[in-house]
């Protein structure tokens, strides 16, 4: 049986690839609209609407964006659907029709990506003694680690004790040096890499 992360997983792949086969059928490279793949999405969130309390902090809001990404690209393909149906779509035809529809495809790819840039994800903490504060250094540690996953990047060493030592000694280490009482810790994706900040709160 396949895990949360993996049916998360699963269901980023499913809505991509959707993409990729209404802007086939747009384009006349496919006979029928994608239904199997929408109706597997449509399955998976369904299920995790229903047991949204099963998911971890990281897991629901991923599960957020990525049914968010799904509700555009359906609302968007409701309307080429009708605009088709209506008799609104210019005609093209042939080697003209596909290299039309591939720059339309590219654009809109390229404007996606660039809005994604543009918009950095942030997760934050607070600790004052991580050694009693587990659940949050947990939330810190997935969140970490599930935007590295999505920005592509290697975990490589990383572990969850190491992780817990670190967040344990940074936090010691700004008390003593800053005078303070609470430190926050921040994750981002900023063009595309993610950062682990550390700042003082007074």
């Amino acid at each position: 049986m396949a895990t949360i992360d993996e049916e998360l997983a699963q269901l980023e792949r499913d809505i991509r690839q959707l993409k990729v086969e209404y802007d086939m059928y747009f384009g006349g490279g496919r006979k029928r609209p994608p239904t199997e793949i929408e109706w597997r999405i449509e399955l998976i969130v369904k299920r995790y609407s229903e047991r949204g309390g099963e998911l971890k902090y990281t897991q629901r809001f991923r599960f957020n964006n990525l049914t968010q990404s799904y509700a555009k690209y359906k609302e968007m393909f409701r309307k080429r659907v009708a605009q088709r149906e209506e008799g609104k779509v210019q005609r093209h035809f042939g080697a003209a029709a596909k290299a039309i529809e591939a720059e339309r495809a590219k654009a809109h790819a390229e404007a996606e990506a660039t809005a994604a840039a543009a918009s950095p994800k942030v997760f934050r903490v607070t600790c004052t003694a991580p050694e009693k504060e587990a659940d949050r250094v947990e939330q810190l540690y997935e969140a970490f680690v599930s935007a590295k996953q999505q920005a592509g990047e290697d975990l490589g060493k990383l572990t969850r004790a190491a992780f817990n030592e670190f967040v344990r000694k940074k936090t010691k280490d700004l008390q003593t040096q800053k005078n303070c009482k609470e430190v926050e810790y921040v994750v981002e994706t900023v063009d595309g890499q993610v950062k682990l900040k550390a700042l003082v709160k007074s």
